[in-house]
């Protein structure tokens, strides 16, 4: 493999600080392995070499293993020849790690497509590919490199769009001196109007472009039927497919798939392609229908009654006894596909009559990290109360559909009774119940009623036994879907745990989870190997152990691609749904009388944490001091006092928030940090108190200015408010349904007013609770994120986690258990 040749240099400083970590050892380390670099004559380690590695322990933060390898990028040693080295030291920990993630193969999962649009409209091609870290992208037209700010990144950008942008456009992604070109994508800017009767498209009178046509083809019975089509146009195209001239309602994408055909599906079939203004008919595929391998009726159906008896109903006449034939099954799909992908995340830390906890903030926002890069559209929620995780859940139900992949992870306090999981509110009292928390099963049987594609629960949360609660809760039947994957942090009656330290703290399940997600894996399989790692860590052995539930059938991973043409109307929605609960109000500019102006900046941490940022841009040569300092913000929202107006992201309490994204150090700003903005009832607003001080001047003067930015992130949503009853519950009479709660989406209020928002009460007079909730923040310039950039593990410290734990790293410390914190327990 081409990679293999890359230099060691070439890797990321993550890579090379967890290689190095698994190199600071003594039974097998650098010290073995560079005597195995010394068959090769240039790589060969001295003696003062060495000395100058072993002396870098003497330093808190140094590394003999991180010393070694800086030497070998010095002298471009290639990655084929670490690998060699450390397979002759037989150092299978970093063989392991640098096969499966260093060289991970960079694989393009969308590829660029042919576009035309109107002359002064908007064109992006986009590139998403799948590879190991520090990829870099290049576009080209033609073989002309494309250099303005979006040539270097996965989307290219043609706004507006000119004559001049005509042509074929390229990218190729490169890691390292390894590289791989996308297809070629034709742009074609035009002139004419959208309503026009000339075509979008050159040849197409229609102004639809037909590229690929439906073929006719002889099936036999009990075969598969393929037929497919294709067009490009701009709005997109929509498929409607006819079989002798009758319209198919249940089949409306590009690809026709009947998986057992009979002689009633012979005939000609056609498919009608348009968009908004055009419409055009594909060819006349005409479908035979052969003998097929079953000549005779020859099934039976077995009925298994009470009693374990079968009865045979043979379709064979009497006296006639078959031979047994062989049917050859159709093969298995290869590849599988999702309409939309979408996650909730919800940790509960702060709880008010419970033990509070410390991993879920970093657990839900490396998870949320991990989970967009494979595109899901991504709801992240902190310390949610029994009102407000009912209203999440509702919320993500409605972004689900037909063969969308649905993903729930909680991590807070919770209990399994009787094979039910339950989900702890922050709110919950100290002797709670079924009644006081959320029924995952339930959440279940609603997620099937939508056709998901899948169906994953990741729950990190204790499963021991709620003596307080004797109540069997009898969930809604489930649905034979073979869709389903339960991933529990542990095992049934036992306590899931988080790894203590003073600033990020993880939770264990995540630490082996985050090194895996990300694979082109069966979800299983996935889950399996994490499983595997943590059975190999000692501090969690006899305490710990993943447990996997699932029916799944299918090959379906989470990095499965999304065609949305499958659902195209309903996936736009989906997408402007979860938009309206990601919005930050623009940057504001305020000038004060005395001739200073304020800038006041935005970004989101959470869906319902927000940082605002103040920075002082002008200000009078006599005004020797200048502070901006915000004040006066409603009840509704949580605020420390004491950590607003800080001077940097950490003191103001933010722990996760990427500074690059944020002013940088050379302009000093003062940082405020919202919490709960799913509280909010009416819109945000605050005071912006400027402090200044005259040269001529000891008194400081003050000047105030209001400020109002609408309803920030998830306080759109109103999720403090109860949702409609439904019309029926799923669950039994003998039991609540703590999920009796109407399909309906207060998205839906933001597509005619992002602003607009209910004032109904807070108090939820049949329950007796508050209510609030939170999603998560999108990945945009102004909604900074943490970056992939582990910190490694003190070995002369007592067990502390870092924000991404490599599992390796877990077995080289040497833990001790007494140093360990109950993660969730009831």
């Amino acid at each position: 493999m081409e990679g293999w040749k890359m230099s060691i240099g070439t890797l990321s400083e993550e890579v090379l600080n967890r290689l190095a970590k698994m190199l600071d050892n003594s039974t097998c380390g650098w010290r073995q392995l560079a005597n195995s670099l010394s068959e090769h004559p240039e790589f060969h380690c001295s003696e003062r070499e060495l000395t100058s590695c072993s002396l870098q322990v003497l330093s808190a933060a140094g590394s003999p293993g991180r010393t070694l390898l800086a030497w070998l990028a010095d002298r471009s040693c290639s990655l084929e020849f670490l690998l060699h080295c450390l397979r002759k030291v037989d150092h299978q920990e970093a063989v392991q790690y640098i096969t499966t993630t260093v060289a991970q193969p960079i694989r393009i999962t969308m590829q660029p497509e042919s576009q035309q649009a109107t002359v002064g409209g908007r064109v992006v091609l986009t590139c998403r590919v799948a590879g190991p870290p520090g990829l870099s992208y290049q576009w080209f037209r033609g073989k002309e490199e494309i250099l303005d700010k979006t040539g270097c990144t996965p989307e290219l950008v043609l706004c507006p769009l000119a004559p001049v942008h005509q042509g074929h456009y390229i990218c190729r992604v490169n890691h390292g001196e390894n590289c791989i070109f996308s297809q070629w994508a034709q742009v074609r800017p035009v002139h004419s109007s959208p309503g026009c009767s000339s075509g979008l498209f050159p040849g197409s009178a229609s102004g639809l472009l037909i590229v690929q046509q439906p073929q006719s083809q002889e099936v036999s019975e009990g075969d598969s039927l393929f037929l497919e089509c294709k067009a490009e146009a701009n709005p997109p195209a929509q498929y409607e497919w006819y079989h002798n001239t009758v319209p198919m309602p249940q089949h409306k994408t590009r690809s026709l798939k009947i998986p057992c055909v009979t002689t009633a599906h012979r005939g000609e079939y056609k498919c009608k392609m348009f968009n908004f203004y055009h419409e055009a008919w594909s060819h006349t595929a005409t479908v035979t229908i052969g003998p097929g391998s079953i000549t005779e009726a020859s099934w039976e159906e077995i009925d298994r009654g009470t009693d374990s008896q079968e009865v045979h109903r043979s379709t064979f006449p009497p006296g006639i006894n078959p031979l047994p034939k062989t049917v050859e099954r159709p093969p298995l799909a290869k590849h599988f596909y999702a309409t939309g992908k979408v996650a909730l995340l919800i940790g509960n830390m702060n709880y008010l009559y419970h033990t509070q906890l410390c991993a879920p903030i970093a657990d839900v926002h490396e998870l949320t990290n991990l989970l967009r890069q494979m595109d899901f559209k991504v709801v992240s929620l902190l310390d949610l109360n029994w009102q407000e995780m009912h209203s999440a859940v509702t919320e993500f139900l409605m972004l689900l559909d037909k063969g969308v992949y649905g993903l729930l992870y909680f991590a807070g306090h919770g209990y399994e009774n009787y094979g039910n999981s339950f989900m702890v509110p922050i709110d919950a009292p100290n002797s709670y119940t079924s009644e006081h928390c959320l029924c995952v099963q339930n959440i279940l049987t609603r997620m099937q009623e939508k056709e998901t594609g899948l169906n994953v629960f990741l729950l990190d949360m204790c499963r021991k036994r709620n003596p307080n609660d004797d109540l069997i809760v009898q969930p809604g039947l489930l649905k034979v879907t073979a869709n389903i994957v339960y991933g529990y942090a542990t095992c049934v009656d036992a306590e899931a745990y988080e790894v203590k330290r003073e600033d990020v703290s993880n939770g264990i399940f995540i630490n082996f989870l985050k090194q895996r997600v990300c694979e082109d894996e069966k979800v299983t399989v996935m889950l399996d190997r994490v499983a595997e790692d943590m059975g190999r860590c000692v501090i969690t052995r006899g305490r710990q152990a993943l447990e996997l539930r699932s029916n799944l059938s299918e090959r379906r991973s989470l990095t499965d691609q999304i065609q949305a043409a499958e659902c195209s109307a309903s996936y736009s929605a989906r997408n402007l749904q979860w938009a309206v609960a990601h919005v930050l109000p623009k940057s504001h500019y305020l000038k004060f009388d005395c001739g200073v102006t304020v800038q006041l900046g935005f970004a989101a941490e959470f869906s319902n944490i927000m940082v605002i940022y103040t920075r002082i841009l002008e200000k009078p040569k006599e005004i020797v001091s200048c502070s901006a300092q915000l004040t006066d913000f409603p009840q509704d929202v949580d605020i420390d006092l004491k950590k607003s107006n800080q001077e940097t992201l950490l003191e103001a309490g933010s722990l996760l928030m990427i500074k690059e994204n944020l002013p940088s150090p050379e302009v000093p700003s003062l940082y405020t940090r919202i919490r709960s903005l799913q509280r909010l009832r009416g819109e945000l607003t605050f005071t912006v108190c400027l402090h200044y001080t005259y040269s001529n001047m000891d008194e400081e003067i003050q000047e105030r200015q209001p400020v109002t930015v609408g309803k920030p992130l998830v306080s759109k949503l109103n999720l403090h408010e109860p949702r409609p009853p439904r019309a029926c519950s799923a669950s039994s009479s003998l039991s609540p349904d703590p999920f009796n709660v109407a399909e309906c989406s207060y998205f839906g209020e933001g597509f005619t007013s992002v602003e607009s928002a209910s004032n109904t009460s807070l108090y939820d007079a049949q329950t007796g609770r508050e209510s609030s909730i939170t999603p998560t923040a999108s990945r945009s310039a102004n909604i900074p994120e943490e970056t992939d950039s582990p910190e490694v593990f003190d070995t002369t410290k007592p067990i502390v986690a870092s924000k991404s734990l490599p599992h390796s790293q877990i077995n080289d410390t040497n833990y001790k258990f007494s140093d360990m914190y109950n993660f969730h327990s009831y």
